[in-house]
């Protein structure tokens, strides 16, 4: 408990019997602290930074003892690492790449030579930072990316603040792109200061080391501590930051209300080359900086370190909206924001231009990733949620280095030139090439009406593993909870709806523009089935099922169909209908003809919004008897009685009555659906029969 007291602005997570239970296995405790250091965003970056540890095994060839490093592989996060996320190399044989490395316009081709150093088969592929690990010879290393120490290392005078806080316990190196030279460079810096705890890296971040990986962990939170306890020291004395306050923040209601309303005609703007998802944040870091006097300033130097760059790019947007801008008229905020999008896509290609190579990779999506609206918050565009999310991280992790840099000096960013060779490094571009190919939906947002269970549930699970990002909704908050359960929030959320009600159906629309960004597929699902004669059939009985299913059609075909518009980026509305919308059938005057009115409703607005490239279509299911809600209740027993059979028989008469004598699933409706999405994508008005085949039931 003491030495949890010890520390104001890291945590103290180290658990002496977690320690216990891992022993003497070091790859097992230099994972546990990779994960620990990377759970705490102030203190790394999500997927930034690598730490290492090393162990003597014994060479399989020579069965000599041989030391080997352990670190995190290409592309890994320290804050998930796994044993099979880390690589295993001969160290030794990395200090012998020193006789090959033929300077700094070779850099490159050493990192093809980490692979001849490889000594566990299983590995991950090495990182650029393998041998800025390997050529220091401490057991346990850890290189982060902490705000605090980024500060420091983006400061004007870098080296003196280091200095100043640390004394001769601190090395330091100027600013260079990581590589071999980097760990030629580190090595020296501790040959000429023996007995330094730690180097920081200008503009980049900090290496820190130990014996056993405890000592590590304990080395790291204290340099950061240190650095963490100067900025604030030097905040508290200047008494503001930012040059303080310019504009006053909206309330958070009226703010998330300004995002929602906002975030479609964003993305559109921001999808002009690819599909982009969005994410908003008002954090109170983001307030204090864009609502201040140097914003204006600080915001088109761009970001210091590599790591936040590459996922921000270079610099942001800053909307020229007043925080109470009236955003209702789409085409007046849109002529008012279009011309900033084109200079931004002017000045992202005359920065390509300018610093492009002879063998530089093609320029990349010229739109913004980091959107600002002074007194709102800031949105993120990227290819899916998570990426996006992870982008906001990453430029408030900017915003509290310029915040420090500022506060202790003059905040000082990468010159465009090396901002550049690092985005479009080769070696990153074929990082870039090895990710795996998106599937048909990614970068889709859809919501699912009815998607608490059954049919609608199917459906929202289809779309997911597709790559889509869905907002289920359901008027049942027990069945939502046990939908979403199974998913994070970077892939789907819940919200409560209404179908019968406009300002329900509005609410889970504004919950899809402020989490995602916007909409691009609606499927409504939700729905219930009476069986009953028309003498049976009561007023309330008819109204309900007008209002659920064809109400609740309307409603959500037009409040979507308003957001997909305001993007610019097409659509798609699905409708679940019915067999029975097409074939008479006994005790079914209400469900049948409110059926036959959602396919009709359907192809009036596949007719009208077509324009616009909203494709309408619609999926007759019949007999989804096996894992459907409206089963469970009197709709089984009114079909079974309607039939003169008991409702156990109803699957295998559902089954015996179709051409293909199939029993229909949930999953057939949802394959239906995905058909309509990602494969029929020239088809509107259309109806696609999931029934196995019922003849009567044929489209004519």
């Amino acid at each position: 408990m003491e030495i949890k007291n010890k520390y104001k602005f890291v945590n103290h997570l180290w658990d002496p019997k977690k320690e216990a239970e891992l022993g003497e296995d070091q790859v097992a405790l230099f994972l546990y602290r990779s994960n620990l250091l990377g759970s705490d965003l102030r203190i790394t970056n999500y997927g930034g930074g690598n730490t290492s540890c090393k162990t003597i095994e014994r060479d399989p060839l020579t069965h000599e003892d041989v030391e080997v490093m352990w670190i995190k592989g290409s592309g890994g996060d320290i804050g998930t690492l796994q044993r099979s996320g880390i690589a295993g190399l001969y160290n030794q044989r990395l200090h012998d790449l020193k006789k090959v490395y033929r300077g700094l316009e070779h850099e490159d081709e050493m990192v093809a030579l980490f692979n001849h150093c490889i000594y566990d088969l299983d590995s991950r592929a090495p990182s650029i930072d393998t041998p800025l690990h390997g050529l220091l010879p401490f057991k346990h290393i850890d290189h982060l990316h902490p705000d605090a120490l980024i500060a420091i290392a983006a400061a004007e005078d870098s080296q003196k603040i280091t200095k100043e806080i640390w004394g001769d316990t601190m090395g330091w190196v100027p600013w260079q792109r990581p590589g071999f030279d980097l760990g030629l460079q580190l090595e020296a810096c501790l040959n000429n200061n023996p007995g330094i705890r730690g180097i920081v890296l200008g503009s980049h971040g900090v290496f820190t080391w130990g014996e056993t990986s405890y000592e590590s962990y304990i080395n790291s939170l204290e340099v950061i501590e240190a650095a963490s306890q100067y900025i604030e020291d030097q905040i508290a004395k200047n008494g503001s930051v930012f040059g303080g306050q310019k504009i006053n923040s909206l309330s958070s209601d009226q703010r998330k209300d300004k995002a929602a309303q906002l975030a479609p005609l964003l993305r559109g703007l921001c999808s002009s080359e690819n599909a982009m998802i969005g994410h908003f944040t008002d954090d109170d870091k983001v307030l204090e900086y864009i609502n201040s006097n140097d914003l204006e300033r600080l915001a088109p130097m761009g970001t210091s370190c590599p790591d936040h760059f590459l996922r921000t790019k270079i610099k942001p947007l800053i909307l020229n909206l007043a925080p109470d801008e009236d955003l209702s008229d789409d085409q007046k905020i849109l002529d008012k924001i279009s011309n900033s999008f084109e200079q931004y896509r002017k000045d992202y290609q005359d920065y390509y231009n300018a610093c492009k190579h002879p063998n530089s990779p093609a320029i990349r999506d010229a739109n913004p990733v980091v959107i600002l609206y002074p007194g709102v918050g800031m949105f993120t565009f990227a290819k899916n949620k998570q990426t996006a999310r992870v982008a906001s991280e990453f430029y408030i992790n900017a915003i509290n280095v310029m915040r420090g840099a500022e506060a202790i000096s003059q905040y000082t960013s990468l010159p465009r030139q090396e901002a550049f060779d690092i985005e479009y490094w080769l070696l990153e571009e074929a990082k870039l090439q090895r990710q795996p190919n998106e599937k048909p939906l990614s970068r889709k947002v859809a919501l699912v009406t009815g998607s608490g269970g059954g049919i609608g549930r199917a459906i929202a699970d289809k779309l997911i593993a597709e790559g889509a990002n869905v907002v289920f909704t359901d008027v049942s908050e027990d069945y939502l909870k046990e939908a979403t359960s199974a998913y994070s929030s970077d892939q789907a959320i819940g919200s409560h709806c209404d179908v019968t009600q406009a300002d329900s159906l509005a609410q889970a629309v504004q919950k899809a523009c402020l989490q995602f960004g916007g909409l691009d597929i609606v499927v409504h699902s939700a729905g219930l089935a009476i069986s009953k004669s028309i003498l049976d059939t009561t007023e309330s009985d008819w109204d309900l099922l007008q209002n659920v299913l064809v109400k609740g059609q309307f409603l959500l075909s037009k409040t979507a169909s308003k957001i997909m518009k305001k993007q610019g980026l097409g659509g798609n509305i699905v409708n679940i209908a019915s067999k029975n919308g097409l074939v008479s059938g006994p005790n079914n005057a209400g469900y049948g003809t409110a059926k036959a009115a959602q396919m009709h409703l359907s192809r009036l607005l596949a007719a009208e919004l077509a324009k616009d490239q909203i494709r309408v279509n619609t999926v007759n299911p019949d007999g989804v008897i096996v894992g459907s809600k409206i089963w469970e209740g009197k709709w089984a027993e009114g079909r079974a009685k309607a039939h003169g059979i008991s409702v156990e028989e109803l699957p295998a008469f559902y089954a015996k009555r179709n051409l293909l004598n199939e029993i229909i699933r949930p999953e057939d409706i949802a394959n239906g659906v995905f058909a309509f999405l990602a494969i029929l994508d020239k088809s509107t008005g259309n109806i696609i029969n999931v029934d196995g085949g019922v003849a009567n039931a044929f489209v004519r």
